[in-house]
């Protein structure tokens, strides 16, 4: 008993798991919470149009250029000011060149007269250094002493002093004169001021100067800079100021003093560049704006009145004036327009075609499509007005018919069908010709436009499909380029080549768009394209491929069911080709324990003999796991994924039931309640008809093996057997087929079915076994014997005759 609730616990465990990775459809199916997320998307999407829009249309305000005659009149709608750029540029010009330029006083003179000062008083003293003694102790190395003198000489008095001038003065002693008369020298050319370059001043456009003192900081304003020296002034004032030493020193004495004191010589005035630019933008700053008044009526301009540059600035100031008022009062009403304008697509095109697909993803699809495109119509227009504005000669329609307003309805009619592209491209051609604001003639060339590229590719099943309607849609797009052209211009012109050019341009682009984001499409939504579904269709598909080989039995029933839906499905309104494919696949999962289904078995070869019944059971569920595991690994699809997760519904594996149930009531004195939840597989029901045709092939093809004989009668009988327990068991609650549809499906499973269990002559010689009808003991044929709640609480409707049992009947 112990083992026996281990197995159990083990069994509801791993069904738990499948579950969770089977019920992937069921999570996507939204149910009533999906209108509300549906009405949430439609706000955003109708809240980002509205400010992406305002304030360009219904505020649009005029748009001139200089020298453009205006076109109406305008009024003032308020009191505003307007600035005078040309008055505040001019006054803060006159303020830049009022400002004084900088020099800086460098009044270092007292330090270079006290550094002469200490030097010759070093020099009288025979300067620091003793003089050095010769090895033999007899007397001082006079080269080197004189050397070193000349030396320290130079570093205390700031310059480099040649050897001819030191020897000069050192004879001489270093004489007080000498210091006396260099500083007298120096201190008169410092005291006037010497500058470097006096060209400098002669420069500067200013009457004054602003003197400002390194040491003190204090500035003084000069008016006259006549008394500045340059370098050479300064040299020639020296040797005037020299000349009067004649009398009192010798020649090679005074020649030394004047070669020193030009040494000594430096400017002690420099010019500030950056404090000067900095006064002047500080200047230029603190000149604050001129304005006029422009008061509530006045006329800003006047019909047919040429555009002058003080004309732009009270039209530009006049709109800012009016933003912020305008933003309170027509954000909301633009806001209310767009959201009626998209509950129009949502009621009158998306919602009849994708009903059956509740699921947001295909709303959110479109709502970026919408904006995606609407981004790159205003962008297109930004471009196109900057064309026009360096080509005047263009017409300012003739470049708008290469925006590709269409591609936005050709990837909406592969993905979405020709409905839901027609109301898109109806709602993207109205936001279209207001933002490029030409009316309705764009409008009418942009929704043709629109019809004509999704009606190309509504059934699109090869990439060549997009180049032929790109080039069907160019022409076109032509004629009526040319037809808008007309309206506006001459009829022949060089503005009807550009338009009939541009036209073309535009329907090759909506080709090209339309094929370089398909795939990227499919990656992020998830999408499956016919074009897609043509690929997976091969059965040199490697999935398929490895499934004929690991799997042959699988892969035969996958081919004879995909032909029983491909049969059906246009009959019932279905996708022929995505029944098919998922066909194709929807056993997939059986290939990681395929000598567990009796189709991939050898005869005597069954391994669900030494299985519990609950352990078997689980085995047949896994393979629906297993399937999505795979389909989700190979990139099949959503509609594939769900299609698989869903062939089998919650059905009822019978033979396996019944064999616990028997098990159960053999066991003497124990008592084990065999649920019949545990072998249901995890669902989730059929969503759609294609999982519905598909669950119902499978079944009638599996059960139609176990037919001893399998005449037209025969095949009849069980196709409406199965149809009528499926339709009884509630597997088909869920999707969308009708009575009529089951009628037609029935129909076409018997004529299926009976060419492909056709009579055939006897070979003379050749004996043939009976088939057989017995059931397979692990339970794959079983699924014909489906019980459920509701039929067993009915008491046997089928016996009662109110089961459908003229399906199938002409």
């Amino acid at each position: 008993m112990v083992t026996e609730k281990k197995k159990n616990l083990s069994v509801k465990k791993t069904k738990e798991k499948l579950l969770v990775i089977t019920n992937g459809a069921k999570k996507r199916n939204y149910g009533v919470h999906a209108t509300w997320i549906n009405w949430s998307i439609l706000l955003l999407t109708s809240l980002i149009i509205s400010i992406l829009l305002f304030p360009g249309i219904l505020i649009r305000p005029p748009s001139y250029r200089l020298g453009d005659i205006a076109d109406k009149d305008i009024k003032a709608s308020r009191d505003f000011l307007v600035e005078d750029v040309e008055l505040t540029e001019q006054k803060r010009r006159e303020a830049v060149k009022a400002t004084p330029p900088v020099f800086d006083l460098d009044p270092t003179g007292s330090y270079i007269l006290s550094r002469i000062r200490e030097a010759f008083s070093a020099g009288r003293k025979g300067m620091v250094v003793q003089s050095p003694v010769k090895e033999d102790g007899q007397g001082p190395v006079g080269s080197n002493h004189v050397q070193i003198n000349q030396e320290i000489f130079s570093q205390l008095i700031g310059v480099q002093v040649d050897e001819a001038t030191y020897n000069i003065l050192s004879r001489a002693g270093f004489p007080p004169e000498v210091e006396n008369t260099i500083i007298k020298l120096l201190s008169r050319v410092l005291d006037r001021g010497v500058i470097g370059d006096k060209n400098l001043l002669a420069s500067i456009s200013s009457q004054k100067i602003v003197l400002h003192n390194l040491e003190t900081g204090k500035e003084t304003v000069l008016t006259e800079t006549n008394e500045f020296l340059d370098m050479k002034e300064a040299a020639n004032f020296i040797r005037k100021e020299a000349k009067a030493l004649r009398p009192l020193m010798p020649k090679e004495l005074r020649a030394a003093t004047i070669d020193l004191a030009m040494q000594l010589l430096r400017p002690n005035i420099t010019f500030n560049k950056r404090e000067t630019e900095l006064r002047k933008e500080a200047a230029k700053e603190s000149v604050k704006p001129f304005y006029f008044k422009v008061k509530k009526g006045e006329m800003l301009v006047r019909e047919g009145e040429k555009i002058t540059k003080k004309h732009l600035l009270k039209l530009s100031e006049h709109s800012k004036y009016l933003r912020p008022k305008r933003l309170l009062g027509h954000l909301p009403a633009m806001f209310i327009l767009v959201g009626l304008l998209l509950l129009s697509f949502y009621y009158l095109s998306y919602r009849p075609v994708l009903k059956g697909k509740p699921n947001p993803k295909n709303l959110v699809f479109c709502s970026i499509v919408l904006l995606a495109m609407l981004l790159v119509v205003m962008a297109s227009h930004l471009v196109v007005s900057e064309i026009i504005r360096s080509f005047t000669s263009l017409s300012p329609t003739s470049l708008l018919f290469a925006i590709p307003v269409a591609s936005a309805s050709m990837l909406l009619s592969i993905f979405h069908g020709l409905s839901v592209a027609t109301g898109l491209g109806a709602v993207l051609s109205i936001l279209s010709s207001l933002v490029l604001g030409h009316g309705v003639e764009l409008f009418v060339y942009f929704f043709v436009s629109s019809l004509v590229a999704a009606y190309g590719v509504r059934e699109c099943r090869e990439r060549g499909v997009f180049i032929k309607t790109g080039l069907k849609l160019s022409l076109i797009n032509v004629l009526m380029a040319l037809a808008v052209e007309t309206l506006h211009g001459p009829t022949y012109g060089i503005n009807m080549l550009y338009a009939g050019a541009s036209a073309f341009v535009g329907g090759m682009l909506v080709a090209v768009i339309a094929t370089g984001s398909l795939p990227l499409i499919e990656m992020a939504f998830g999408y499956t394209t016919d074009i897609k579904l043509l690929e997976l269709a091969s059965l040199d598909q490697p999935l398929l491929r490895r499934l004929l080989l690991e799997a042959p039995g699988t892969y035969h029933h996958s081919v004879i069911v995909s032909n029983m839906v491909e049969a059906t499905a246009k009959a019932v309104g279905a996708n022929p080709l995505l029944a098919k494919v998922a066909a194709y696949y929807h056993d997939i999962g059986k290939m990681k324990k395929a000598l567990y289904f009796i189709e991939n078995q050898l005869p005597g070869q069954n391994k669900h003999e030494k299985l519990a019944p609950s352990m078997s059971a689980l085995i047949l569920i896994s393979h629906v796991k297993d399937g999505v595991e795979l389909a989700r690994k190979h990139k099949l699809g959503n509609e594939i994924m769900d299609i698989i997760g869903q062939h089998h519904g919650t059905t009822l594996i019978t033979y396996f039931y019944e064999k616990a149930r028997e098990q159960a009531e053999k066991r003497e004195g124990k008592t084990i309640k065999v649920k019949e939840e545990d072998f249901r597989y995890p669902g989730p029901k059929p969503q759609t008809k294609e999982a519905g045709l598909v669950m119902l092939a499978d079944m009638v093809e599996a059960a139609s093996k176990s037919l001893a004989d399998p005449t037209p009668a025969r095949i009849q009988g069980l196709v409406q057997k199965i149809i009528n327990r499926a339709f009884s068991d509630g597997q088909l609650d869920e999707c969308e087929l009708t009575l009529k549809d089951l009628h037609q499906i029935a129909k076409s499973f018997n004529k299926t079915l009976t060419g492909i269990f056709h009579q055939r002559i006897e070979y003379p010689g050749i004996e043939i076994g009976s088939s057989g009808g017995k059931k397979a003991s692990n339970g794959n044929l079983n699924q014909v014997g489906l019980t459920n709640s509701r039929a067993e609480k009915a008491g046997n409707k089928e016996e009662n005759g109110e089961t459908l049992r003229r399906l199938g009947l002409s």
